[in-house]
């Protein structure tokens, strides 16, 4: 079944990096992996650095399926604790835009956000808009069920 063998795909892309509190050696082998499946038409990996830090770091990829080629996810988008509040974030999600529509031709940027965190106030605010929700999708900690908001910018 198409559908069926796509999820199983993408779900084998997706970084198995735990959830923060992290440090960098459960990060790096991800981020090594992500880097080695880089590819100009597919995907790109933002970064921003502080001085010699990595500071924020994001991923746009797209499946070049005809029918879904001309939307991308924007995925682990990240920024230690400690560069958070600078404007960081704010300026990568905003620069996101130009190489997803100019260099990947995308239409649309798609991204599921976790409830809870108040990250659907930060992206409605850069212009993204929520198209939906998985209820109790992301278990954070037993007992504490999250929505996953799915939210989509177009370009």
């Amino acid at each position: 079944m198409p559908g069926g063998h796509d999820q199983r795909r993408r779900s084998g892309r997706a970084a198995r990096i735990p959830p923060p509190p992290v440090d960098a050696g459960q990060v790096a082998p991800e981020v090594g992996r992500l880097i080695a499946e880089l590819d100009p038409l597919r995907s790109r990996l933002l970064l921003a650095t502080v001085g010699d830090e990595l500071a924020e770091w994001l991923l746009v990829r797209r499946d070049m399926h005809a029918l879904i080629a001309r939307w991308g996810e924007v995925n682990h988008l990240q920024t230690p604790p400690r560069f958070r509040g600078r404007g960081i974030g704010t300026a990568q999600t905003r620069r996101v835009h130009e190489p997803a529509r100019d260099e990947m031709g995308l239409e649309q940027l798609h991204l599921a956000a976790r409830a809870g965190m108040r990250l659907e106030g930060f992206y409605r605010r850069l212009g993204w808009r929520e198209v939906g929700r998985r209820p109790g999708a992301l278990r954070v900690a037993p007992e504490d069920d999250r929505d996953d908001i799915l939210m989509v910018l177009t370009l």
